[in-house]
């Protein structure tokens, strides 16, 4: 299967699939299960996780739940797929969906969510302030992490919103590509981290010790520490970091509690962590590295969707065996036609067993971990009738 752009010219999805020698992921058990309240899709890139998500989501509200599926990659291979023109940081529904399901899809802006975060825990003379920060303004755009902690906020504000209103009841996340997207694991030991260092502390030490001895003595050192500063940072842009500072000091325990909850919720028995891979040497290592990371960490690992894998319709005739017949019929003359089918066939054969070996090798490094199968596909998935076709696929592993 293809991550919405990638395809494979001719590979018929009824032939013969992978000896995978691990256990069968029936994803349809994982989505129809009602505890089953979040679905996290994650993989290196390029790898169909998109898609899978995408799949996914479609089929899920289709056997009748009530779906949000949520993306982070920057690419915006989700809205077409949907018909849907673009896709921002509220969610929208798709048309089309068949059945008593809905489905509602939507991609991460994390400067609109760290916005929301900042109107929503603070007075409106004191959000505007921030919001009008450049300090801020550059950390809410392009700070290292800040995507993922977005992420985590946006994921639990969803979620609270369903359990209020019963919106959703269940939200599917497609993460970014490779390692980073589990860097959202992270984010509250990161976040937590950088407030509670020794910057931020001489930072707003003068505030919350306002009116103290110490909070006098810290002042004062602090405007040593400053006038150092000011001659490597320059003034405006100590003056912009220590209002910045000032104004969001009694936002830090919010912010903090909000991610250790909502990393709570992902460890959660109700969360599915389904980790995307394709059957080559680069992808499964990432999908190993993904599924050693989320037993580490005791999350609740689903299992293993291996796209893009090669189907053939005669798995019993060899790539050589192939390569010698086509080589007879051209010799002789014979037969073009028949000589170049089986080249064909010799060249899949070759990939398959390249795909054979590294999925074998997968599973034995991973007995455990549940996997299903999906061929790939002749032509892009774009639309609504593709991602059913997927999700067929996906659910329907021999």
């Amino acid at each position: 299967m293809s991550d919405m752009a990638d395809n494979d010219s001719g590979i018929d999805s009824a032939g013969t699939l992978l000896d995978l020698k691990a256990p069968t992921l029936d994803l349809d058990d994982v989505i129809d299960d009602p505890n089953t309240r979040i679905v996290v899709c994650c993989g290196a890139g390029g790898v169909g996780k998109t898609t899978t998500a995408a799949a996914l989501a479609l089929r899920a509200a289709e056997h009748g739940r009530r779906v949000c599926v949520l993306t982070i990659d920057p690419a915006r291979r989700l809205a077409q797929a949907m018909g849907l023109t673009e896709l921002d940081n509220t969610p929208r529904p798709v048309v089309g969906v068949d059945g008593d399901g809905s489905l509602h899809a939507m991609m991460l802006d994390m400067k609109r969510t760290f916005d929301e975060v900042v109107e929503s825990h603070s007075d409106p003379e004191r959000a505007q302030a921030i919001l009008d920060n450049p300090f801020y303004q550059a950390l809410s755009s392009s700070f290292a992490g800040t995507q993922e902690y977005m992420a985590m906020e946006k994921l639990g504000q969803l979620r609270a919103e369903a359990d209020a209103d019963g919106t959703w009841d269940l939200i599917v996340v497609d993460t970014p590509p490779s390692r980073s997207a589990l860097d959202f694991l992270d984010a509250p030991e990161r976040l937590g981290t950088f407030l509670d260092g020794r910057f931020i502390r001489v930072l707003t030490a003068p505030a919350r010790g306002a009116g103290r001895g110490i909070g006098r003595l810290l002042g004062a050192g602090f405007g040593l520490f400053a006038g150092v500063l000011t001659k490597i940072l320059g003034a405006q842009l100590l003056a912009d970091l220590g209002a910045f500072v000032a104004a969001v000091d009694t936002m830090f325990g919010g912010f903090r509690e909000r991610a250790e909850l909502t990393y709570a919720l992902l460890a959660d028995p109700g969360t599915a962590f389904v980790v995307v891979a394709a059957p080559e040497r680069d992808a499964l290592r990432e999908a190993s590295y993904f599924v050693e990371r989320l037993e580490d960490d005791k999350m609740p690992l689903a299992g293993l969707v291996l796209n893009r894998v090669m189907s053939v319709r005669a798995p019993d005739l060899s790539a050589e065996e192939a390569m010698v017949a086509a080589a007879h019929l051209t010799e002789a003359g014979e037969n073009p036609e028949t000589a170049a089918l089986l080249s064909l066939h010799a060249d899949r054969m070759r990939t398959r067993t390249s795909q054979q070996r590294l999925a074998v090798r997968f599973t034995a490094a991973h007995p455990l971990v549940p996997a299903a199968q999906v061929p790939a596909l002749p032509e892009d998935v774009h639309d609504l009738e593709g991602l059913r076709t997927v999700g067929t696929l996906l659910t329907h592993n021999p």
